[in-house]
């Protein structure tokens, strides 16, 4: 039997209803600070903490709950008769319901410039404390942390004139989930106020459902799909969907991909993505013409793949882009005429990304789950130095080769490795990704780009460990290549450039990308 409740929240959303119904259900509700004032205005008769501890709140709220006579009454455990005769012989009263939400943290850091102070001063002590006390004692006491669960809980009471044990369970588990959530997003806010790079002892991650998906990778896989939380600004998870059904796991993944390629250009640029690897992308001097440029690419891959794009959709792009089929278009705008002429493909999602270009929020990780285990790294958000930079062969690349070659690197960055790109007067022209040997991957590249590799460049995602690299791009009229170097027979390859005229710049970083 439900007799006596400790209600005190943050979000009152849905409290007055919840504490109006326990009191017709026969309960006394104890209460604290501005909870107990919003019940008492809202006409609910409310017992003061101070009236059950004996002792007045104090330290501007800071302690207030934090008394035997509360947390005796709640971690009681009524089948213990020794238990019941210390509450007996202290005059405590047990408590059967504890309805607890935290200080706001969450909602503070997540403000503009806020302050350590205020974060620190929105750090909840008393409300956890209580929640994993009754939690702990779930089968005595009902603890609900979730305004979502405000109702299922009134009405089973109503029924039954009680919780049941496997209600009591579920509500004590979301407790311990919600504390732990809590609990990390302090302790990675502080982290991220030492003003160091570094990797814990023991690293906690916590993330929030967006979507349960229709499934994984596979059909026969179930998934779903979690976001940081944090400022958001340019991540997937921050995008608006306009139009279309949902997305799927496959879609996440690919659409992810295109928008962290899509970050490393300032011009007018379109990028289309087909499994995780790009498959056509165009920088130009206007967004219709990227578009189109990226599309003639590779016109084949592109169809039922992912297009994004860094400025905004108008008509005249819609309508090209609806001559094909395309599972996800994402753009940081689009006019109201392109999103009309868009809408007419039934199946198009149709995602809206403002700040698509900003780069990943500060200390954040790039993780991969592995069996057992997770790797975690810092991104590669860098693409190379230009002081680093070494001509290391006769001829030089002229002005607009060099253009090509850092376009190029930007696109083979992003590619699985081994790859290779072809580019040519910002456009890529051949794309060879995740071979086992990075010859193959050249040769890919150079067979799709056909009569098009004459007088383009080549970017390769790590050092060439033979020259069989360079004489296949020579025998493609390759004129210019870029890649880390490093290679102990870095020599042979230089050498067979200076043999064919090609010139070959060294940046000294590689980008693989498995």
């Amino acid at each position: 039997m439900i007799k006596r409740a400790v209600i005190s929240v943050s979000d009152k959303t849905g409290i007055v209803e919840l504490a109006r119904q326990l009191e017709n259900l026969g309960v006394e509700i104890i209460s604290t600070g501005g909870t107990a004032k919003a019940l008492s205005d809202a006409g609910i008769k409310v017992t003061g903490i101070s009236e059950v501890t004996g002792f007045p709140e104090c330290l501007d709220g800071r302690v207030k709950t934090l008394h035997p006579g509360i947390h005796a009454g709640i971690l009681a455990m009524r089948s213990n008769p020794e238990h019941m005769k210390s509450l007996e012989e202290l005059g405590i009263k047990p408590i059967d319901m504890v309805v607890i939400n935290l200080y706001p943290f969450k909602q503070t850091i997540q403000k503009e410039n806020v302050k350590l102070e205020e974060a620190i001063e929105n750090i909840d002590i008393g409300g956890p404390t209580m929640l994993r006390a009754a939690a702990k004692n779930y089968q005595d006491v009902v603890v609900v942390v979730d305004p979502a669960d405000y109702t299922a809980v009134c009405e089973e009471i109503k029924a039954t004139g009680d919780v049941s044990l496997k209600t009591r369970f579920r509500l004590a588990y979301k407790v311990f989930e919600h504390t732990s959530h809590y609990d990390t997003l302090i302790a990675n806010y502080l982290r991220s106020n030492l003003g160091e790079d570094i990797f814990p002892e023991t690293l906690s991650l916590t993330f929030e459902k967006v979507q349960d998906l229709r499934y994984g990778e596979n059909p026969h896989q179930k998934a779903a799909f979690y976001k940081e939380v944090g400022k958001n600004a340019g991540c997937l998870t921050s995008a608006v969907q306009l139009h279309g059904k949902e997305l799927s796991y496959n879609n996440i993944n690919d659409a992810n991909g295109a928008i962290e390629l899509l970050k490393e250009f300032d011009r007018p640029t379109a990028v289309a993505v087909k499994h995780a690897n790009p498959c056509g992308v165009a920088s130009a001097d206007n967004i219709y013409e990227a578009y189109i440029r990226a599309y003639e690419a590779d016109p084949v891959s592109i169809f039922g793949g992912i297009v994004a794009l860094n400025r905004e959709v108008d008509a005249r792009t819609a309508e090209e882009i609806n001559k094909i089929f395309l599972e996800i278009v994402i753009a940081p705008s689009y006019t109201e005429e392109a999103l009309e002429i868009l809408k007419k493909k039934k199946n198009i999602r149709i995602l809206k990304l403002e700040n698509i270009t900003a780069g990943v929020p500060a200390g954040s990780y790039d993780m991969k789950k592995v069996a057992g285990g997770l790797l975690v790294q810092t991104y590669d958000d860098k693409l190379l130095n230009m002081e680093d930079i070494k001509y290391v062969t006769v001829a030089r690349p002229s002005k607009e080769e060099m253009e090509d070659l850092i376009f190029a690197m930007k696109v083979v960055k992003h590619t699985k490795s081994n790859g290779i790109v072809l580019a040519k007067g910002q456009q890529t022209i051949g794309v060879g990704p995740g071979q086992t040997n990075r010859v193959m991957a050249a040769r890919i590249a150079i067979e799709y780009a056909g009569e098009r590799a004459k007088g383009a460049v080549l970017a390769s995602d790590a050092f060439f460990p033979f020259s069989d690299c360079v004489e296949a791009a020579a025998k493609a009229g390759i004129k210019a290549i870029i890649q880390p170097g490093g290679s102990i027979r870095d020599q042979e390859s230089i050498d067979a450039c200076n043999a064919h005229g090609i010139a070959m710049i060294f940046t000294g970083m590689r980008h693989f990308r498995h």
